[in-house]
């Protein structure tokens, strides 16, 4: 399975990006999917996850309200609309997936996925 992430760059505070990311698996409705971001000298978070059990989505605390995730099965992309972005939204913006028969906040946790992008910068500063 590989994951291509593009859609990254810098933008003002206020801002918005739409991060997007190419999955090339044939069972890919099957799949969960997330967005994890790691900043300097932190570690990697889970940002927004969508299940391929049920089609539910979760977010982080601190990006709910501002991000969405969304996924198009046919086209085998996930994305990630990214509005009001602040400067603690900086950071390398990761794509993963697996086959996660299940739902709920666990899909945040990055030890569920197996799969990952190369990563996008995201950076956000006047």
């Amino acid at each position: 399975v590989h994951l291509v992430e593009s859609g990254g760059g810098s933008v003002q505070p206020g801002g918005s990006l739409r991060l997007s990311c190419a999955v090339s698996e044939f069972t890919f409705d099957r799949y969960a999917t997330a967005w994890f971001r790691q900043a300097p000298g932190k570690e990697r978070e889970g940002v927004s996850a969508f299940s391929g059990y049920d089609g539910s989505t979760y977010y982080a605390d601190s990006v709910k309200g501002r991000f969405t995730i969304s996924r198009d099965n046919a086209k085998k992309m996930v994305y990630l609309q990214m509005n009001s972005l602040k400067p603690e939204d900086t950071a390398v913006y990761y794509c993963a997936t697996d086959r996660v028969e299940t739902t709920g906040r666990g899909l945040l946790r990055s030890l569920l996925y197996d799969y990952w992008g190369q990563g996008t910068q995201v950076t956000v500063s006047s």
